[in-house]
């Protein structure tokens, strides 16, 4: 069923007992965007932390705007489950002018692809539900608290005193194109209080000046015989309603009954973050597919802003959602990923459905909208989480057929599903599957993996041709002059950097480990890393911080015959080594700013076919090929190919397109996910 702002309130009941009944709870979550433009990519060889660290820098900003929801319920006498779908709609609506005013991104391609689904954005912001952080409602609460202590204290209350909530009772100024107005809302009030007719007023919707003229002036006039509250109407109007006040008691009855109204209004604009708190409370297993991004933005957007350290979100997550499940790692690891040949949501259900799985017995609780029955809705939140469910129930019960002797239902706290609790699946990884909420990640190792650095004219092929002496590679391409390249033959490793590392190469290469200490990723080096930072600038707005490991040999793709003393670009953020630290060393001196830019004698319109110093590899053939030397990228990031800050693309054989679409380039080795870390199955050998 679709819950929106109009039936929130009456389906909280609802929702509570769903949860509160069930086995287990699937979810999925539709977002604004996906990544920014100018984030870093997810390469195959991130560690669990750096693909993390990129999830904010790329993600955080983005919204959330459809949660879909289904509880399934296991019934032991008919072996059947009951589901529980709630599709709702969420926008970041603010109730009053103290409530947080969200800022969100938006990317084009998201949201193009949502409309395609037949996604109603009138709908979404229009009724969608709103939401407030623990920490913005604590906030608002004292706010109000607060506000409420002062209209409460006798100096506001008591008749003659000379303030009212610290506005002045004495005489008004008014502009004198003003008087008229002032005058005819006296009278108004004046006649209402002798009438006896109303106990409230509601004054015609006015501008803010002329409320501030109001309000002032039936404070001079009628004291304590009036309470004054401003409101806002259903065309988003503001007026002022007065109340007759009968003395100082019924004033206080007044500001405890508006106090009570305030804090409900707080209460109903927390929204949906009820639904989270009530999933997290409960403790009941939550199941999604690929569901980092799921869990990383519903963390982040109704509970607690995402952490900066990685140690740290996994503490979050834990805290938060206590036990999860991806089916997307389950269908990827054994002994599934042999018989699922796509494990793609969509292709994963109909799978499921057929042997050598079982097609889960399911039916829609009597009362909730059975439009999913039959029917596929792809894409929409609520229909995503309910084929989750059942992808899950059918996967969970394979588990079952292969034990001795076998187990006809695998119901969620089974020990068959602990090799998979807690552990998050991370897409495009070639040798880490899964982020570990609860113990150490896994740290394979990658001695046969190097990082390599070239001109910008090199494809695919000449990167493969380099290294066809050591067999099939895996290239997993970080931009348009770098990329890892990964040996699938392993006993050759010892011999890349003897036969490769040649003087006067126009490629650099090390090994993956020299690579990560020398261009360690951190968010520090990543300007505009969080929300609300500038671009240049670190969360705190200052400078980014420049790792002080690169030196302009280092940064630069010279080959190692280059000259030692060679210039460098200049930039304002970039400062000499101070050499060993002896008294000998260089004093650090900062470059000048106003100064030229150092243009290489090799550059793009003047380079030679071939150079004593800077050759091509003998395998390669070099008769078309062009030598670009490539300079120290300046510090707005107009250049490409460094490490140390976004990194920006060019559409030179379409390789931009394959990162946005997710594809890598390979050779195809038939490299496989190891499965060491999930121990068999109790009873399966």
């Amino acid at each position: 069923m679709d819950v929106t702002k109009k039936n929130f309130k009456e389906s909280l009941a609802q929702i509570q007992q769903a949860i509160t009944e069930c086995n287990f709870i699937a979810i999925d979550g539709e977002f604004t965007g996906l990544n920014h433009a100018g984030a870093s990519h997810c390469a195959v060889f991130d560690t669990p932390e750096e693909r993390y660290h990129k999830l904010v820098e790329g993600a955080s900003d983005f919204l959330l705007i459809q949660f879909g929801l289904c509880t399934f319920t296991f019934d032991g006498e008919t072996k059947k489950y009951t589901a529980k779908p709630f599709n709702f709609y969420i926008f970041p609506r603010p109730f009053s002018r103290a409530a947080p005013d969200i800022r969100f991104t938006c990317q084009s391609s998201s949201l193009d692809f949502l409309l395609s689904q037949g996604f109603d954005f009138n709908k979404m912001i229009g009724e969608g539900i709103s939401y407030l952080r623990p920490a913005d409602e604590a906030r608002l609460k004292d706010q109000v608290q607060k506000k409420h202590e002062v209209f409460s204290s006798p100096a506001f209350i008591t008749p003659g005193n000379t303030s009212q909530g610290g506005i002045p009772k004495g005489p008004v100024e008014i502009p004198p194109e003003m008087e008229s107005f002032v005058e005819e809302i006296c009278k108004k009030v004046e006649k209402f209080l002798e009438s006896g007719e109303h106990e409230t007023l509601s004054l015609p919707s006015v501008s803010a000046f002329q409320r501030k003229l109001t309000y002032q002036s039936l404070q001079a006039k009628f004291g304590t015989e009036i309470h004054l509250q401003a409101k806002t109407g259903d065309n988003r109007e503001r007026f002022i309603v007065v109340t007759k006040v009968k003395g100082e008691e019924g004033m206080k009855q007044i500001e405890a009954n508006r106090q009570k109204q305030d804090l409900d209004e707080i209460d109903d604009a927390v929204g949906f973050t009820h639904v989270i708190k009530m999933i997290s409370q409960s403790g009941k297993l939550v199941v999604g597919h690929n569901m980092l991004l799921d869990i990383a933005h519903t963390i982040h957007q109704f509970m607690y802003p995402l952490p900066t350290e990685y140690q740290d979100f996994k503490a979050m997550c834990r805290c938060v959602f206590p036990r999860l499940i991806d089916t997307k790692l389950m269908a990827s690891t054994q002994p599934f990923k042999d018989k699922i040949d796509n494990s793609g949501l969509g292709n994963l259900l109909h799978i499921t459905q057929i042997s050598p799985f079982r097609k889960p017995s399911i039916e829609i609780a009597e009362g909730m909208d059975a439009r999913y029955c039959g029917t596929e809705t792809p894409h929409e939140a609520g229909y995503d989480a309910c084929i989750t469910g059942q992808c899950f129930i059918s996967l969970a019960n394979h588990l079952g057929d292969c034990v001795k002797p076998a187990v006809d239902h695998v119901l969620p706290g089974s020990q068959l599903l602990e090799p998979f609790l807690n552990k998050i699946f991370m897409m495009r990884s070639l040798d880490i599957p899964y982020m570990d909420l609860t113990s150490p990640d896994l740290n394979p190792s990658r001695d046969h993996v190097f990082h390599i650095s070239f001109p910008v004219d090199w494809k695919h092929t000449d990167i493969s041709q380099l290294f066809s002496p050591f067999g099939n590679v895996y290239i997993g391409w970080l931009d348009d002059t770098s990329a890892y390249v990964s040996l699938h033959s392993k006993s050759q490793t010892s011999s890349v950097m003897k036969s490769l590392c040649k003087k006067g190469s126009v490629y650099r290469l090390m090994t993956y480990q020299e690579h990560k200490d020398q261009y360690k990723w951190t968010p520090q080096n990543t300007p505009g890393t969080y929300p609300g930072s500038t671009p240049g600038k670190t969360s705190d707005g200052s400078a980014p911080t420049i790792n002080s490991q690169m030196t302009p040999t280092q940064d630069q793709y010279h080959s190692e015959g280059a000259k030692k003393g060679a210039k460098r670009t200049h930039s304002p953020d970039l400062e000499e080594d101070a050499g060993d630290g002896g008294s000998s060393a260089k004093k650090s001196k900062p470059l000048n700013v106003d100064a030229p830019v150092f243009q290489s004698r090799l550059t793009p319109t003047n380079t030679p076919e071939k150079d004593d110093k800077l050759q091509w590899p003998d395998n390669i053939n070099s008769s078309e090929k062009k030598i670009v030397i490539l300079q120290r990228p300046q510090q707005n990031g107009s250049q490409r190919g460094y490490y140390n800050n976004k990194r920006h693309f060019n559409n030179r054989n379409d390789k931009r397109n394959n990162f946005k679409r997710g594809h890598i380039r390979q050779d195809n080795p038939g490299f496989e996910i190891k499965d060491e870390d999930f121990p068999p199955l109790p009873g399966s050998e």
